[in-house]
């Protein structure tokens, strides 16, 4: 077991996303998980019914006191619900700025339903951005962050990752898995290097809790004492292989298989 790795996120009941599919990806890949839960969600393979938060002192408390004992290699945010909860975590992580931190910002779901007060992003923005490792947000949210509009492009991706950089975050993956074509690529964009991760696309309907899973296995591999680019490129194959062996579980977007082997 390699590499102490602390997730905050949501729970989903269904296990396909949130802190579930966190600790599964961690697990599968070496790490020892630990998680703090910031909101219970109603949800399953077919939509976010119900998002209920954790109020934020008690998920303050959940952090501080694995901080305090464990020392995680790395810690991966997820969603955070809340304005509260992102002003607690941000507050927080600037005193342990040493820990490489890297955030996937759940802003909405799959489905539409909103997973961030729009206070929390202002916050977010502001106060947590600055402090971060990597930020890994979609096609959605990179435009959201950047003030952009649409991202319909790789040159889009590289254009608004750079704009989200010279706000504070030493790295940004942007995730293009909703874009048209044959493949799905990733963009890494550094304040020294852009760096393209591309497999071809899986037409399945599969992919329930893809952005936890990356991010988790992203955090996992810096945990790990992987370089950044090693760490994205193993997580981008990780997903890869987790979607194309998924179980079919669910009538909607169902999860994928955590526990595959990569070569």
């Amino acid at each position: 077991m390699n590499g102490r790795i602390f997730t905050i996120a949501g729970s989903d009941p269904s296990g396909g996303a949130g802190i579930q599919a966190d600790i599964k990806t961690i697990s599968a890949l070496g790490g020892y998980a630990m998680a703090a839960i910031t909101a219970l969600t109603v949800q399953n393979t077919v939509r976010v019914y119900d998002v209920h938060p954790v109020e934020a002192a008690m998920v303050s408390a959940q952090v501080t006191a694995v901080l305090e004992d464990m020392t995680p290699d790395a810690v991966k945010i997820g969603m955070m619900a809340t304005a509260g909860n992102v002003r607690q975590l941000a507050g927080i992580f600037s005193e342990y700025n040493d820990i490489p931190l890297i955030l996937d910002p759940v802003i909405l779901s799959t489905s539409g339903h909103g997973m961030l007060e729009s206070e929390g992003l202002e916050i977010l923005i502001a106060d947590l951005l600055p402090g971060l490792d990597v930020l890994t947000p979609n096609l959605a949210e990179a435009a959201l962050i950047a003030g952009l509009d649409d991202i319909d492009s790789p040159s889009g991706m590289v254009r608004a990752g750079e704009k989200i950089l010279s706000m504070g975050p030493k790295a940004v993956l942007v995730k293009g898995g909703h874009l048209p074509g044959d493949n799905v690529v990733d963009i890494l964009i550094t304040e020294k290097e852009t760096y393209e991760f591309s497999s071809p696309k899986i037409p399945t309907r599969n992919t329930h809790g893809t952005g936890c899973t990356l991010a988790s296995a992203i955090a996992t591999g810096v945990g790990q004492g992987m370089q950044l680019e090693d760490a994205v490129r193993r997580a981008h194959e990780y997903v890869h292989k987790a979607i194309s062996e998924a179980p079919g579980y669910g009538s909607g977007k169902g999860p994928l298989n955590h526990s595959v082997i990569l070569d």
